[in-house]
């Protein structure tokens, strides 16, 4: 056991693996559905370094430090090519309300603080505990220990005041978890939510890009006679993709230049906005059932092709040109599980797949252009996430200097390497650089990110947990409570009244207004709606980035 406590590398490893084995392992147990997850490690780690199992300090901030780098970095990579988008119509007023819910929360948190003469250093572990943010709390204790040394203190003293955040943050999460749970039950109870009806006005709201399949017959004689390339052009349709046509019982790849006649049918790919223009331009619309449109004999293929050539990446589907090249239909975009409208204006990237209508030559020509080979995909691409990595460390080193503030103001280790992901993530494509990570990689080195960060936080902590929790820490539970029952309760009657949202949407905007995975999984599981997850990644991006400078501004006030 000596080698174990002297601060080795080897002791140090060996304690990290039993306490984040041990917590995920407690994890795995539910009470009425819901689970503290991964955030047993926290507890397992406060547990051990209490009973004087602990870790060189130096090894345990570097550990801290990396763990939430990797943590932020994949979830930014994996929100990035969705995040300027999320701020589009029904998405801006989901976000308007996300940034309420951390303005809310901060401002209920500097009140408290105000009012009772709390530590606001000791609030800020609090309001990250209550809102179950741990980037937040990562961004805490590196900012004050950051202004500690810089004022002259000594590595111990920033340590001591690093781990007060952490105690205060580990009393404060777990009633942040069943807090949000309980006002999202008491919520429907007091609205009256019928799930049922719910669900059926939910269907109204799918995001407008995702694609929408609609058949339709002939019927407007101002077409009769006219090609679909005339069409499209004279209508300004590009949003309306012809997939297959029927002229009797025959079925075919649409021609472009062939004439339309009365009684034609067509099998048309949009998106939600533009549906009500395919009967406006062509005829009645009327159920789709795809055994009419795959008869037995027709020439046509259906088949899904991977992107996997880099080449292909921050190219538009209209400058590929596929239609005229290739004599093929690009009908839908698969990408990170959603599938998309084709729109000429999409810009493809590395791990996307797009769904093509056409003869089987014409498609395996346009597979050698895309690559289609989706065992490539399997391999890791490390070099944007290492390179990115260290320009996001960088990034969060550039001091922002705020008026008023005794201090620069930085992104640091949590904010720095968010940012640049996100930026990766979506401009990524654009500069034709291959930032594609399998969801399973992606999830991976997530998980790892967070299981190190949550164990050296816990280990750093426990040696004054308990004495912080009986010298007047109790209270701190109160404070918690306070900070997640107030903010989520006024938003969601605000989007309730003012915003007249459904339920599902208000679930997904209080679980990603808080970064609360079990919220997301308890709505998920009690109320049957894939919808919620949509509305949780709608906010979740900028939550989490306001989350992290909210917790900094509140040290750098405090300082």
């Amino acid at each position: 056991m000596s080698f174990i406590l002297s601060g080795s590398t080897a002791g140090a490893i060996l304690i990290l693996a039993l306490v984040i084995a041990s917590g995920l392992y407690l994890g795995r147990f539910k009470v009425k559905g819901i689970s503290l997850g991964s955030t047993w490690i926290l507890f397992v780690g406060i547990a051990l370094s209490h009973f004087g199992l602990r870790i060189n300090p130096t090894i345990l901030s570097f550990i801290k430090d990396f763990g939430l780098i990797l943590f932020v970095f994949a979830i930014g990579l994996q929100v990035g090519p969705g995040f300027f988008r999320s701020f589009r119509k029904d998405g801006l007023s989901m976000n308007l309300l996300a940034i309420g819910l951390v303005l809310l929360a901060v401002l209920t948190t500097y009140v408290i603080h105000v009012i009772t003469g709390e530590d606001l250093s000791i609030m800020t572990g609090i309001m990250s505990g209550a809102v179950t943010n741990t980037p937040g709390l990562g961004a805490a204790q590196q900012t004050i220990s950051d202004a500690t040394i810089a004022s002259g203190g000594t590595l111990e003293a920033a340590e001591s005041a690093s781990s007060s955040i952490a105690s205060a943050y580990a009393v404060a999460y777990p009633l942040g978890v069943l807090g949000a749970l309980l006002m999202l039950v008491v919520f429907r109870a007091i609205c009256r939510v019928n799930i049922e009806k719910e669900k059926e006005k939910a269907k109204e709201g799918y995001d407008p890009a995702n694609a929408y399949r609609i058949a339709c017959k002939v019927e407007n004689p101002a077409i009769f006679g006219k090609s679909l390339r005339d069409i499209v052009g004279e209508n300004n349709a590009d949003h309306l993709v012809v997939s297959r046509m029927m002229s009797g019982s025959e079925v075919f790849f649409p021609d472009l230049d062939r004439p339309l006649k009365e009684g034609d049918k067509l099998l048309v790919v949009t998106d939600i906005e533009h549906k009500e223009k395919v009967a406006i331009v062509f005829g009645e619309t009327f159920p789709v059932n795809m055994k009419d449109w795959m008869r037995p004999g027709t020439q046509l293929v259906n088949r899904r092709l991977s992107i996997t050539k880099s080449a292909i990446t921050g190219m538009s589907l209209r400058k590929l040109n596929i239609r005229q090249k290739y004599g093929v239909t690009v009908t839908r975009i698969l990408r990170g599980g959603v599938d998309l409208q084709a729109d000429p204006n999409l810009i493809l990237q590395v791990g996307d797949s797009i769904q093509v209508v056409g003869p089987d030559e014409s498609i395996e020509h346009l597979a050698a252009l895309v690559g289609n080979q989706p065992e490539t995909l399997r391999k890791p691409n490390l070099v944007p996430i290492f390179f990115g990595i260290a320009v996001g460390v960088l990034v969060g080193l550039i001091p922002i200097h705020l008026h008023s503030m005794p201090q620069p103001l930085k992104l640091g280790l949590a904010g720095g390497p968010l940012i640049v992901a996100i930026l990766l993530g979506y401009f990524g494509p654009k500069l034709r650089i291959t930032t594609y990570t399998a969801l399973s990689a992606n999830l991976m080195i997530r998980e790892m990110g967070i299981s190190l960060f949550m164990a050296a936080v816990g280990l750093g902590a426990g040696e004054n947990f308990v004495s912080s929790l009986v010298n007047g820490g109790y209270i701190w539970v109160l404070y918690g409570a306070i900070i997640t029952l107030l903010p989520m309760s006024i938003i969601a009657f605000l989007a309730r009244v003012a915003f007249k949202m459904d339920f599902f949407k208000i679930c997904g905007l209080l679980a990603g207004g808080t970064t609360d995975p079990a919220l997301l999984a308890f709505s998920e599981q009690a109320y049957g709606s894939s919808r919620i997850a949509v509305n949780y990644a709608t906010v979740y991006p900028l939550t989490m980035f306001l989350r992290v400078v909210a917790a900094q501004v509140l040290i750098m006030i405090m300082l």
